[in-house]
């Protein structure tokens, strides 16, 4: 897999420095949404932190009174190629099978958001503004250059193993660099290496347990005398871990999937079997997963699964930096006229 993932990589880097001098030169041009967009990504090949921060955004401009949609690929859904409204912000109209995980997750715990999926996010903003939504959060979208954006942010991971899409030169593009505090000997070098950018720190916080069912909330000190069997299907699963072990909720046993892994029938006997041979008194997941297995019957339905909710820590100067960058919620922008490339 090391040997996959550093192939991905270096290919990766080759197609998008390719792209990145496309649109220096001007021999392509990126669109320009109807509305404002504020792009959020990252360099590294999977997880850091990219949909937690979309979450953070969304709510944040719902608490000022504006309607932000998210717009994203949907990645492994059925709408995925030929897109689809998720959310209208009102009403739910569609699940994970149709939208993707994660999409569905921002659609179920930002109510208020706008959720719209699919391969072409410029026809995304598109039907976003046309039904009312005046700010798009674009998920994953520092390599999607061919759509324009207001505000280009960039989680920064020192820490993180694995490959990247894109070499660290490429923050040159970032307005905003967000690291994370663990990195935290990076900062003064980000902070050195790209003057341009305004550079933050973020933490990831826990926000709490719920049951999966219920909703209900539970004080993580109720599971503190349990056996705990934690799993989960994302990138980075080490990340879910050491955030159990943090709020002092070791886990007896731990098992990993796939990322973006469906949990099919034989996945969840998996489950199950270990549920009982480890004498399993309590199951905890992540969001991203507990939406792939909500209203499913499942045979491990006796022992209660509980999700880990987690947020960041952002300072209030990056709200406000966004804030500042960004133009009237009323602004309205010809989406057919061209605009000038982005310095790479």
């Amino acid at each position: 897999m090391a040997i996959l993932l550093g192939l991905y990589s270096l290919i990766s880097r080759g197609v998008c420095r390719i792209k990145a001098v496309l649109f220096k030169t001007g021999i392509r041009r990126p669109r320009k949404a109807p509305l404002p967009v504020i792009s959020v990504g990252n360099l590294t090949l999977g997880g850091s932190e990219k949909t937690p921060l979309a979450r953070e955004l969304l709510t944040h401009f719902l608490g000022l009174g504006r309607r932000p949609a998210f717009v994203t690929r949907g990645y492994l859904g059925r709408w995925e190629k030929g897109g689809g409204i998720l959310s209208d912000g009102r009403t739910l109209r569609g699940g994970w099978e149709e939208a993707g995980d994660e999409p569905s997750m921002i659609a179920r715990h930002v109510p208020g958001a706008g959720v719209f999926v699919g391969k072409n996010r410029t026809r995304s903003c598109l039907k976003a503004k046309e039904m009312g939504f005046d700010l798009a959060v674009l998920d994953d979208g520092f390599q999607h250059i061919k759509l324009a954006r207001d505000v280009d942010i960039v989680l920064f991971d020192a820490t993180a193993k694995g490959g990247r899409r894109e070499g660290t030169s490429a923050m040159r593009r970032a307005d905003i660099i967000l690291v994370k505090k663990d990195g935290e000997a990076a900062l003064p070098r980000i902070r050195q290496k790209f003057p341009a950018a305004a550079v933050f720190e973020y933490t990831v916080v826990f926000r709490g347990l719920r049951l999966l069912e219920t909703g209900e909330r539970t004080a993580a000190d109720v599971l503190k005398e349990k056996t705990i069997l934690a799993f989960c299907g994302i990138a980075r699963p080490e990340r879910f871990f050491s955030l159990l072990m943090e709020r002092g909720l070791p886990p007896r046993t731990k098992m990993c999937f796939p990322d973006h892994y469906p949990y099919p029938p034989p996945g969840l006997e998996r489950i199950a079997a270990a549920c009982e041979r480890d004498r399993i008194d309590a199951l905890l997941t992540t969001e991203k997963d507990a939406v792939k297995l909500l209203g499913r019957p499942r045979p491990f339905a006796s022992t209660p699964l509980y999700v880990l909710e987690i947020g960041l820590d952002l300072p209030p100067a990056f709200f406000e930096k966004i804030e500042s960058s960004l133009g009237p919620a009323d602004r309205v922008l010809d989406l057919n006229r061209p605009q000038a490339a982005r310095p790479s």
